[in-house]
This record gives structure tokens, C-alpha cells and sequence, in this order.
């Protein structure tokens, strides 16, 4: 591998110390920098460390870049999560390896590592598939959801509310655009920010970590329903309301809101799923009749 030329616009994490080399990074050598060199990459190397020149041992690093398998996992993470695979739909791991250019073995271990992450359910002579759920699911799913999502927002308000209603500010102001513009892509996405936003200014890496168990099933039930243009009205106004609690301190209408909130996702995606269910009968009978019909 040839060794990446340095230059003053590198950040400095780029460079780490010999004793700390990230994980997920490769060690490609370790550049010996005499005192007085003049030369213009040692140069360049003081002023990204801020060192004073002189003897010293520096390793140089770089980002390891994604394996296969993991490029494999998040480009079919993306489709289930963005509503291009659909719950229920087979997943042939011959065919997702040819649209991914790649062999059989890193989209298998792609597809096991989706289903740790409860987005793909493995059934033993029957095949892969998309995670479906019944509406007792959402029902228990809803409850772990608000579980976790109240909790963070409660230590978000305590320990940084500024910082929460920065944060949500922003996010909402990207609604609106997104809405005003019918981009329903750009909804979602920011839809599972502002969520997302609780957990990382509330600052628990285990109500964090917890709360990744369930996030992409989460995310994915949301983007289905993202897809109605007055559900995404009505969504977005209850945020708008979320974030002028937060921003008045009215930590309890804020609690209170956001139970309501995800209780109204629950309803109208179990809705969901009865239409889906109806809509498949329907769908079924006519192909029965059909068959009947040409015998």
C-alpha cells in the first residue's frame, strides 16, 4: 500500500500518538521526525500536532475502510429501513450478491448480522426474509420505544436542555423545508434525527446502546408510514410542539407529548397493517379467480 502524503490540511486525528492508534484503524509505518528537519512534511506534521520539533516517533494511520460484508449489511439495511424491500419480501442471497458485485459470503454474513439487528428473520428450509411484525409486536415495540425515548428526553432536559432545543431548532426548521418541497425522503430521515437527537445530547452510552436494539425496525415502521403526505402534516406540527415545550422548560407537557406521539405512530401503523393484510387477501382472491377461471 503506498503511504498517503502529508500536508497542512490534514486534520490532526489523522496522526496519532505510538501508543494510540484508534480502533478501526491500520498502521501503514512509523515515521521517525528528527529535531531541525526542515523538510516540508515534518513541517507540516508539527503544525497539524502543535509539537515542539524534536525527536520523536510517530505512527501513521489511516481509516480502515468498510469490509465487504459491512457495505453489504448497510446497503440492504437502507432498502429494508427505506421501505424498498418490504416486511415479509425473500431475500435471495445470489441475487443480492450480483446487484452488489460481490460473492455469496459477505452478503451472508451481512444477512446474519441483520438479523441480530432484528431486520431479518432466518427460517430454516424456507429461506431469508424481511422482518414482518403483528400488531401485538408494534404493540410491545411501541412500549420498549417509549420506555428508552422518555428517558433520554428526561436526562436531555436535565443535563443540556440548550443544547436539545438547538438541536431540534435546526431539525425542524429542515421539516418544514422538506414538506414545503414534497420530499418525503428527506422527512424521514430527518424524522429519525430529531428521535435520535434525545439519545445523544441525554449523553448514556447505555440507554444509547439499548436503544439500537430497536432502532432500525423503529425507523422502518416510521418510513412506511411516511409515505402518507397528511400523516407527515400531522406529524410534524406535534414536533414543532415537542420543541417549544422543550424550549419553555415545560419538561412535563414534554413527557407527555411525546407518550401521545408514539402512541398515535402505534395506532396508525397497526391501521397500517390491517389495510396491508386486506389489501394482500384481496390481492390473493383475485389471483385465485384468476386461476380458476383459465381451467
Amino acid at each position: 500500500m503506498d503511504n498517503p502524503r502529508f500536508h497542512s490540511r490534514w486534520p490532526r486525528d489523522r496522526l496519532v500518538s505510538k501508543t494510540g492508534v484508534p480502533n478501526g484503524w491500520v498502521t501503514l509505518r512509523e515515521t521517525e521526525i528528527p529535531a531541525g528537519n526542515k523538510d516540508r512534511t515534518a513541517r507540516a506534521i508539527y503544525d497539524i500536532l502543535d509539537i515542539t520539533p524534536g525527536r520523536c516517533i510517530l505512527t501513521l494511520a489511516v481509516a480502515r475502510g468498510p469490509s465487504l460484508t459491512e457495505q453489504a449489511a448497510a446497503y440492504i439495511r437502507g432498502r429494508i429501513v427505506h421501505g424498498a424491500l418490504q416486511c415479509g419480501e425473500s431475500l435471495s442471497e445470489l441475487a443480492l450478491a450480483e446487484e452488489l458485485g460481490v460473492s455469496k459470503t459477505p452478503v451472508r454474513e451481512a444477512l446474519l448480522e441483520l438479523k441480530r439487528q432484528g431486520l431479518v428473520e432466518v427460517h430454516p428450509q424456507r429461506g431469508t426474509f424481511v422482518f414482518e411484525m403483528s400488531a401485538d409486536q408494534v404493540v410491545q415495540l411501541a412500549e420498549v420505544r417509549s420506555i428508552l425515548e422518555l428517558a433520554a428526553l428526561s436526562l436531555a432536559m436535565d443535563r443540556n436542555r440548550d443544547a436539545l432545543r438547538h438541536r431540534w431548532s435546526e431539525i425542524v426548521r429542515a421539516m418544514g423545508v422538506a414538506l414545503a418541497k414534497g420530499n418525503t425522503e428527506d422527512y424521514r430521515v430527518l424524522d429519525g434525527s430529531f428521535h435520535q437527537a434525545m439519545f445523544d445530547v441525554a449523553e448514556n452510552q447505555f440507554l444509547s446502546e439499548t436503544f439500537s436494539v430497536v432502532a432500525f425496525r423503529i425507523q422502518a415502521l416510521r418510513n412506511r408510514l411516511s409515505l402518507n403526505p397528511e400523516l407527515n402534516l400531522t406529524s410534524y406540527d406535534e414536533h414543532q410542539r415537542l420543541l417549544k415545550h422543550v424550549g419553555r422548560g415545560e419538561k412535563d407537557e414534554a413527557i407527555k407529548l411525546l407518550v401521545w406521539h408514539i402512541e398515535w405512530t402505534r395506532e396508525r401503523y397497526i391501521k397500517f397493517l390491517q389495510v396491508s393484510v386486506a389489501d394482500d387477501i384481496t390481492a390473493r382472491n383475485y389471483e385465485r379467480r384468476q386461476r380458476v377461471g383459465k381451467t
